[in-house]
């Protein structure tokens, strides 16, 4: 395997902002990519030597942050972070401005960001990858990072059944992407007038006739998690909504996990969570702190996975670093 990787522009690259700009095929060979990045990180340590990625965050962070400079420093790269907490990234001049300034200087952008148009803007402009680190509307990062942790918790992922409960939001949308892709089954339970976006039903219910994915929408959280391997939930009011907090909390109460709801789930079922976690509401400290949860798992593999997304983008969008397997 080389260890030094082209940092010319060539005018062709590929991007991650979405899980549906991945191939079926593409997901797993990066599943199996993050395991070696995970287990036998010294062969990769200097993979991205001389490679320069910029992080802008529009958003506050801890995970997403500190694990994609620590992967680039793990790979042999380095980083420079723009905090644009205090105004938007394009707020000073256009997007296609800045995009063709980055390009000149390093190989990758990291964007956090709340519009979802502001990654596919930059992409549009920039020739250098791409990657969405959060926007309102997919965390493709965090589902990539999720379907990994089940992976190492239950093995084939054709037999895993997740139940997401609560808000159907961004995170849902890449678990929806990632499991349909995956071939895998989950369900999905919302309050009414707060269920994933059509758009990306739709995909992932197309994309399922082919992979064998089971996809399940409801509204009732018993119904969702009975059985379940995983039991999943994310904040019910994300960044950006916390005027609607108190509402929401109203809305939202009978979709808490708590002891009752999780123990409906399957006897070796795992908790996650994308973190951060508001205990107390979305999930209790009985259920966060057990020994089902994984989210702790979860944070340490966005790490992996984020490498893993890196050498992939970096080295042309081939599988080339990753095992010949064909099967999740």
């Amino acid at each position: 395997m080389s260890t030094h990787l082209p940092q010319a522009i060539t005018g062709t690259h590929r991007d991650l902002l979405s899980i549906a700009d991945l191939q079926p095929d593409e997901i797993v060979s990066l599943l199996d990519l993050t395991g070696q990045v995970k287990t036998q990180p010294e062969k990769f340590r200097g993979a991205l030597a001389g490679c320069h990625v910029a992080l802008f965050f529009e958003k506050p962070s801890l995970r997403t942050r500190l694990t994609f400079e620590a992967g680039v420093a793990g790979l042999g790269g380095s980083t420079s972070f723009v905090d644009q907490r205090g105004s938007r990234i394009d707020e000073r001049e256009s997007l296609s401005d800045i995009a063709h300034n980055l390009e000149r200087w390093v190989q990758a952008i990291v964007l956090r960001t709340f519009d979802h148009a502001t990654v596919t803007g930059m992409a549009e402009h920039a020739r250098v990858p791409v990657i969405n680190a959060l926007t309102d509307f997919e965390h493709p990062c965090q589902a990539l990072a999720d379907y990994f942790t089940l992976r190492e918790h239950f093995g084939d992922l054709r037999n895993v059944h997740l139940a997401y409960v609560g808000d159907g939001n961004n995170v849902a949308h890449s678990l929806l992407l990632t499991a349909a892709a995956l071939g895998s089954k989950i369900s999905l339970a919302t309050p009414s007038g707060y269920e994933a976006d059509k758009a990306v039903v739709e995909a992932a219910q197309k994309l399922a006739g082919h992979t064998g994915a089971v996809i399940h929408l409801v509204h009732d959280p018993l119904e969702a998690v009975r059985h379940a391997d995983a039991v999943y939930t994310d904040v019910w009011a994300s960044m950006g909504q916390e005027s609607q907090s108190a509402e929401r909390e109203k809305i939202f109460a009978p979709y808490q996990v708590n002891e009752k709801l999780f123990a409906c789930a399957a006897p070796n079922a795992v908790f996650m969570h994308c973190l951060p976690a508001h205990r107390g509401l979305e999930v209790t400290d009985q259920v966060m702190d057990s020994s089902s949860s994984v989210v702790f798992d979860q944070a340490e593999n966005r790490m992996h996975v984020q490498k893993a997304i890196l050498l992939f983008l970096l080295g042309g969008g081939q599988s080339r670093f990753a095992s010949r397997s064909a099967h999740v």
